[in-house]
Formats: structure tokens, C-alpha cells, sequence
């Protein structure tokens, strides 16, 4: 890992024997991005809302195509972020050149997404809020969760 981020795998909750997994109910939506692009603070917003949704963190990967290989998502949300508002997210960045390092790892990834969002101006709620409009346009509806209100995105 770099340093900056917070996940410890470059594959959190996918496996390379997911192959075996049950038939899933709902379309599985992979995220990636930066360091600091907003992965986390995405999935954890989306799965409280019912998706299925998994951080993919390829930017740590030489494989240019682990976001398809391990995570098997129906659709991958790729989240952009500029160097200086990752340098105030993080508040530091391990060395010089992180960042573009990692959108070079990332470029198949972006160059196949179904969804790209430039999080620089937007708040965690805004994001979720685009996503899941992205998602409506794909005719990926938001799943029922019970009737749980939408509280605010930690951010």
C-alpha cells in the first residue's frame, strides 16, 4: 500500500474464487479511484442505501484489469479527484508522484467505466446523490432498504 490509504487489500471483500459465490439478487457495482477519491466513504453510502457495492482498489495494481478479474462488478464507478484536493483530504502524501502513478494503474479502469465522477467539488452526500442518479440512467434501481431514512454521508 502507499501509505495514504485506509484499505488494507487491494481487494477488500473480493475473492479470486468468487466465481463460486451465489447468483446475486442485485447488480454488483465496483468503485475506484485515488487515494483519497472517495472509495470508502462511496461503497459504505451506497451499501446503506442497499446496493451492492464494493471499493476496488486497483490503484495499488500493475494487473491493469484486477477491477474486472477479482471483483466481477455489473458496473464500475470511477471517482476522480485532483492532487491538491487529495493532498487536503489526506493531509499528506507519502511521496512525490503517488498520484499519478496510481491514475496510470487506473486508466484501463477509467477508460471502461460505466460511471466517472469528479468528486473536487462536490460533498460526500453530492457524490452519493450523482452516483445514484448515474445508476438510475443505467436502469439500476435503488433497492428498497426497509424504509430507512437517508442520513447524512461521514465526511
Amino acid at each position: 500500500m502507499c501509505g495514504a490509504c485506509t484499505s488494507s487489500s487491494p481487494w477488500p471483500d473480493a475473492h479470486p474464487d468468487e466465481a463460486a459465490e451465489p447468483r446475486r439478487s442485485h447488480p454488483l457495482i465496483g468503485v475506484v479511484g485515488v487515494c483519497g477519491a472517495g472509495k470508502s466513504t462511496l461503497v459504505a453510502a451506497l451499501r446503506r442505501d442497499g446496493y451492492q457495492a464494493r471499493q476496488i482498489n486497483q490503484e495499488h495494481s500493475y494487473v491493469p484489469d484486477l477491477w474486472r478479474r477479482f471483483s466481477r462488478a455489473d458496473v464500475l464507478i470511477y471517482l476522480e479527484a485532483s492532487d491538491a484536493v487529495v493532498q487536503r483530504r489526506l493531509g499528506s502524501l507519502p511521496f512525490p508522484g503517488l498520484l499519478q502513478s496510481q491514475r496510470e494503474r487506473l486508466s484501463h479502469a477509467r477508460e471502461h467505466a460505466n460511471i466517472r465522477i469528479d468528486t473536487d467539488p462536490l460533498t460526500p452526500e453530492q457524490v452519493l446523490d450523482k452516483a445514484e442518479a448515474q445508476l438510475g440512467l443505467l436502469g439500476i434501481a435503488k433497492p428498497a432498504t426497509g424504509g430507512e431514512p437517508r442520513r447524512p454521508v461521514p465526511g
